[in-house]
């Protein structure tokens, strides 16, 4: 009983599993990850922060109790758990539609979706429905992704040109920013375009650089990831010595310096009705995006990710957010990515980077007083294009044309109508294009292929036919989307030729048959019975035939139930045939 006990507490508390063989060099290199993350977090986290509409300090929050719940409770040793882009812009959206940004409801509304999202993910995982990732397709992903890449690149802009600017759609924001061009700051232009050729550079050519000069490359990694602390920096001290802020410049102002507040979100019914359909595409993206991450990583180690128990952490991070000022959050590619080439050994790097932030959340933010509002959005502009490729464009253009007209709609919806009708695009897309392709299933004529007992296509190899059999090889499962298509095709196939006296459905890439898939097998038996063919089947797996058993349609059939193709090839085209075997798989 005690064993069980411990056995279900390691699977909803991982951190009891993986803590027991902690040791000095897991807590050596977790702590070496953890400074660098930090580094990499604070003008992140900030900068977040301002494309979610709220105050900075919100950012530092969320990246606090959220990463530590997550180490508890996640399963991944890397993944690095705080607001992301694509996040913080769907709560922007959403939020903005119930509060007006720089109120106390928008703050209050920000934490009622990070609870919101949280309890749905957190629902999902203890239902263990980590399977409905699987509903959202990668190109459509890519799809959004670089959409939202765009609109949050294009949101930023009014900081860098130190000019007022709205939207929540591409035409909105780029139309705003041309009404107020000749507003343009020059001051704050300079800034903006200035950091942001400087995120680039650092990016792309610091470290060639340093290496270069003889440093060594994990030194050279540091300093590169270190980058975005060195805008800030320099940007704040600018501002603060020439005292630009009187001159027009946009700054952060004053910061709380203190640790994350204990907040409570709000619970009337028209706000948690307005926001959890917003929560749940935030919930659905947000664990897509996170497993994906979680699980490149984790293959890299040979380490194993539970989708299941990652709906647990991601929803116990949100639920801690949303109590302790912040926002919602999911695991980011760009952190998570640092993290592992850090060196993380275990998620405790997750908890000693909280601490880090904890730290810089109480001594740190008097020093960004002066930091200008350009170079937080210069270091969104210069993450968020990071997501951006268009080539997933002239992928699946070239590859599968279905595709791309589903990767081309969610892109034009999401940069046309907003994140949310982009989100809600891709996941009907997703579904869509599933019950599309699997609703004309792959069906081919097969024959043998001379001296070997296999069966190809007709139409690719040369193979032996027999003109009173034919048999036709189903690719795909039977379900309703499809079982009117086999109808169809069956009658077609019988009504060309007519010495066709058996019909033989080669099933050996058939898993499932459902209840409107079993009429239509029905009505094929009844409709070739009138027409004097017989209906059989090959091949048919051992649970598919096992639920055909509870129904009278073998009884009722007017064939066999053949256990190889080859059996039925043999027996049906012999003038007198032998007993053949039924399936017993």
């Amino acid at each position: 009983m005690k064993t069980d006990i411990l056995a279900i507490a390691k699977r909803y508390i991982p951190v009891l599993d993986w803590g027991r063989d902690y040791n000095r060099d897991a807590f050596q290199n977790d702590m070496i990850a953890a400074v660098i993350v930090t580094i990499m977090l604070i003008p992140q986290s900030l900068a977040y922060a301002l494309l979610a509409g709220l105050p900075p300090e919100a950012g530092l929050y969320a990246s606090i109790l959220p990463i530590i719940l997550y180490a508890i409770f996640g399963t991944s040793r890397a993944l690095a758990v705080g607001p992301v882009a694509v996040v913080s812009l769907m709560t922007a959206a959403a939020v903005g539609q119930v509060a007006e940004q720089g109120t106390a409801g928008y703050a209050i509304a920000a934490l009622t979706l990070a609870v919101l999202s949280g309890g749905i993910l957190l629902t999902m995982g203890l239902l263990k429905l980590g399977f409905l990732a699987n509903f959202l397709s990668h190109p459509v992903i890519a799809g959004f992704i670089t959409a939202s890449g765009v609109l949050i690149a294009a949101s930023q802009l009014k900081h860098i040109l130190g000019i007022e600017a709205h939207g929540h759609t591409l035409p909105e924001i780029l139309y705003t920013l041309n009404e107020h061009m000749v507003d343009v700051d020059p001051v704050t232009l300079a800034i903006g375009i200035g950091a942001t050729g400087f995120l680039f550079w650092v990016r792309k050519g610091l470290k060639p650089l340093l290496i270069s000069r003889g440093v060594k490359p994990k030194l050279a990694d540091v300093a590169q990831k270190a980058g975005p602390v060195g805008a800030v920096v320099a940007t704040t001290l600018l501002v603060w010595g020439l005292g630009l802020a009187d001159r027009g410049v946009a700054i952060v102002g004053e910061v709380p310096q203190a640790l994350p507040p204990l907040t409570m979100p709000g619970l009337s019914w028209d706000l948690v009705s307005a926001l959890f359909i917003p929560a749940l595409l935030i919930s659905i993206i947000g664990f897509v995006e996170s497993i994906s991450v979680a699980q490149t990583l984790a293959a890299k180690k040979r380490q194993r990710i539970d989708p299941d128990q990652e709906l647990i952490g991601l929803g116990a991070a949100n639920i801690g957010a949303g109590f302790t000022g912040g926002y919602p959050v999911t695991g980011g590619f760009a952190r998570s990515v640092v993290n592992f080439d850090a060196g993380a050994e275990t998620p405790a790097a997750g908890a000693y980077t909280a601490v880090g932030l904890a730290i810089a959340a109480l001594a740190l933010t008097p020093l960004i007083y002066f930091l200008p509002k350009a170079t937080l959005a210069a270091t969104i502009i210069v993450a968020v294009l990071s997501l951006v490729d268009f080539s997933i464009l002239t992928r699946t253009w070239t590859y599968a044309r279905a595709d791309f007209v589903a990767v081309a709609a969610t892109i034009l919806l999401t940069l046309g109508l907003g994140v949310e009708a982009g989100v809600s695009a891709g996941v009907l897309l997703s579904i869509g294009l599933h019950l599309y392709k699997t609703s004309k299933p792959h069906v081919a004529e097969v024959g043998l292929v001379p001296g070997t007992q296999h069966f190809r296509n007709i139409l690719r190899h040369k193979v032996e036919t027999h003109p009173e059999v034919v048999t036709l090889r189903i690719d795909e499962s039977l379900y309703f989307a499809n079982a009117r298509f086999l109808e169809d095709l069956v009658q077609d196939r019988v009504v060309e030729n007519g010495p066709v006296k058996h019909v033989v459905l080669m099933c050996s890439a058939v898993n499932e048959i459902d209840m409107s898939a079993l009429e239509s097998l029905e009505a094929v038996n009844e409709r070739l019975k009138s027409m004097g063919v017989k209906l059989h089947m090959s091949e048919v797996k051992g649970p598919v035939t096992d639920r055909l058993k509870r129904s009278h349609f073998l009884d009722e059939m007017t064939g066999q139930v053949f256990l190889s193709q080859y059996d039925a090839w043999r027996t049906l085209t012999k003038e007198d045939p032998e007993p053949a075997l039924e399936a017993a798989q």
